[in-house]
């Protein structure tokens, strides 16, 4: 930790317990919501437009002390509680974190986990315990299950190992979880009349855009150009916005054709970063070393542009005309540029930034195809 900084104030203190083993522990916030936050004025002023309780019937503003809840029985007929009813039903808060049993992760649907925390030891002296049931949990891969009340509301939580420490997961209740096959309509049956060979195309195609997970790779571009919208417009700088056509869903007439031109369009995406990561240099007995495909996987063999094919001939180099008219083209035709050229974060950028990134990749394309 750096000098001076400022360690963050536990959300809640208490004892985990498995068994008869005991460990002081806190309870820290794992994540933070970076969205931009405004406040409501009224237009042509800088007046704050503030909400207030109203009785909608008299249209008189109601105190806060007046309150009550109703729970609606039919219309216009509730049942009232009132706050300090309420209080003496609701959980009080839990001392103790009791793992009453260890679930198999892998068991698990991602869909019952809802926010993360960090569990860390009290104190110094409970780092060992804690240690040990941190290194037995990520040698089983499996994780505690507790019931835990907080802030007025019991929660089922999941305590589980990763990175060296111990990660609390409040979770939803079986009655919370939606079932798919209510909520959602045309859902694919057991026959969804695909071909084997499109399935083992589609499955290539998963193959060869395979990459490794790095969070850091992905970023919230939303915020990002809301924070420059409002920098814009402080600086008095003109805004433009362009949108292209709305990309249209595949024709199941033409999909094995969509898919085989899928793999050639990774594939040559793979190829050109492979030949920017690594250069190029004959293996032993002539073939042609693999190259880094920045974590996707390929099976390309084809010669380089520019150089021989096996058998001996010379093949033609592939220029892109840098000062193709790209406004012409829709985002979804963008887009495709994009996936040729490889151009990291495509699926997040606008067809401002798409046409921009398309332009650059083309242009340096270009020139090393006439070196």
């Amino acid at each position: 930790m750096e000098k001076g900084a400022v360690m963050a104030r536990p959300v809640w203190t208490g004892v985990l317990t498995f068994g008869l083993v005991t460990v002081p522990v806190a309870l820290y916030t794992a994540t933070d919501s970076h969205t931009v936050r405004f406040h409501q004025l009224e237009r042509g002023t800088s007046d704050r437009v503030r909400n207030k309780r109203v009785n909608e019937r008299t249209g008189k503003e109601v105190e806060f002390g007046d309150i009550v809840k109703g729970f609606e029985m039919a219309a216009g007929e509730y049942v009232v509680v009132e706050p300090d009813e309420l209080e003496q039903i609701s959980p009080g808060r839990s001392r103790t974190i009791d793992v009453s049993g260890f679930v198999d992760l892998s068991e698990v649907d991602p869909i019952y986990f809802d926010k993360t925390y960090f569990l860390g030891p009290k104190g110094k002296e409970y780092a060992k315990i804690y240690g040990l049931l941190t290194a037995a949990l990520a040698r089983s891969d499996r994780a505690g299950l507790a019931m835990f009340a907080m802030r007025g509301k019991e929660y089922l939580t999941a305590v589980r190992a990763e990175n060296g420490l111990l990660e609390l997961h409040t979770m939803h209740f079986a009655d919370e979880v939606r079932d798919p096959r209510r909520e959602v309509d045309n859902l694919p049956g057991e026959d969804s009349g695909y071909s084997s060979q499109e399935l083992s195309t589609a499955e290539q195609l998963i193959d060869m855009l395979a990459v490794d997970w790095n969070p850091e790779d992905y970023h919230d571009t939303f915020e990002e150009q809301v924070r420059k919208l409002i920098e814009d417009k402080a600086a008095g700088r003109e805004i433009a916005v362009s949108q292209g056509p709305q990309a249209e869903a595949t024709n199941v007439v033409d999909l094995m054709d969509v898919l085989k031109r899928s793999l050639e369009t990774a594939h040559g995406g793979t190829k050109a970063a492979a030949d920017k990561a690594e250069p190029a240099g004959p293996a032993p007995g002539g073939r042609r070393s693999p190259k880094a495909t920045g974590g996707k996987k390929s099976t390309s063999a084809h010669p380089k542009a520019g150089g021989k094919s096996e058998q001996g001939k010379p093949t033609k180099k592939r220029v892109t005309t840098a000062k193709e008219d790209l406004s012409q083209l829709s985002k979804a035709e963008l887009y495709k540029r994009a996936t040729g050229y490889d151009i990291a974060h495509r699926s997040t950028m606008t067809r401002a930034e798409l046409e921009d990134a398309v332009r650059k990749a083309g242009r340096g394309r270009h020139l090393r195809s006439a070196s």
